[in-house]
């Protein structure tokens, strides 16, 4: 079964959500949109406006539109596109959405010049992004577990490329925002009910894959049981919980 980010994320959306405030007339751009859960949330309630999702991922997309046609929304549309050069329209959109789909930009600062072009002037920008891996139970110390207590490899950091306040401020104020504000958010990621289907979740996200590819027989099966046991020990009757904490970014096109 195809990882469910939905199911994961279930327990920092309901903040992020309330931040939106999100008009019956607005039109919202939602970047990395994935299968479009926060893009056909927007639209149920923009229901005078119109919302557009666009991911890097064309599986994903399909996906959206099918989940939008199966709802019954109609002022809601998908594209696969690359969010740092697609040519939205100039000041087109009330709202700037994203749900963790910002920080693996090639070029973070052309990519919210770009946004920020397509924000209409008194605008707003609102995406929750990871804070610092140490800070991220599932980051650091899931990773070490496999590894066996080793430092895991950092050379690949971008899910945390937006998580120092003062970079991503001075980004976001050289790409054409204001008012910039940050909003900590402290609450767990979910990855199963129990441990065994924790495991099979986690085997598929891209930092546990990378780790285990660097073992291979007895190595990787005691990895793998590693990796099993630190699931366990984050058993709860609410499923298996790990700590995390992001931030809630907000701005605006003045």
């Amino acid at each position: 079964m195809p990882f469910d980010y939905d199911a994961e994320l279930r327990y920092l959306d309901p903040p992020f959500r309330e931040t939106l405030a999100i008009g019956p007339a607005d039109r919202v751009l939602d970047v990395g949109c994935g299968s479009g859960r926060t893009t056909r949330d927007a639209a149920r309630i923009a229901t005078a406006g119109r919302v557009l999702g666009v991911d890097v991922a064309p599986a994903r997309i399909d996906e959206a539109r099918g989940l939008a046609a199966r709802e019954g929304l109609r002022n809601v549309a998908f594209e696969t596109a690359d969010a740092q050069a697609q040519p939205f329209p100039e000041g087109g959109f009330d709202l700037v959405m994203s749900r963790f789909g910002t920080m693996f930009f090639a070029d973070p600062a052309a990519a919210f010049a770009n946004l920020a072009r397509a924000t209409r002037p008194g605008g707003r920008l609102a995406m929750i992004v990871w804070q610092g891996r140490a800070a991220n139970a599932w980051a650091g110390p899931l990773i070490a577990a496999i590894l066996g207590g080793a430092e895991p490899d950092r050379g690949d950091d971008g899910a945390f490329s937006l998580a120092d306040p003062g970079a991503t401020r001075a980004l976001l104020e050289s790409a054409g925002y204001g008012d910039v504000g940050f909003a900590a958010v402290e609450r767990p990621v979910w990855y199963g009910d129990g441990v065994d289907a924790a495991f099979e979740a986690v085997l598929q996200l891209r930092e546990p894959q990378g780790a285990l590819a660097g073992f291979d027989g007895a190595g990787l099966a005691a990895a793998r049981e590693r990796l099993r046991a630190h699931l366990a020990a984050h058993a709860t009757p609410d499923g298996v919980l790990y700590d995390a904490r992001a931030w809630i970014v907000t701005a605006v096109r003045p």
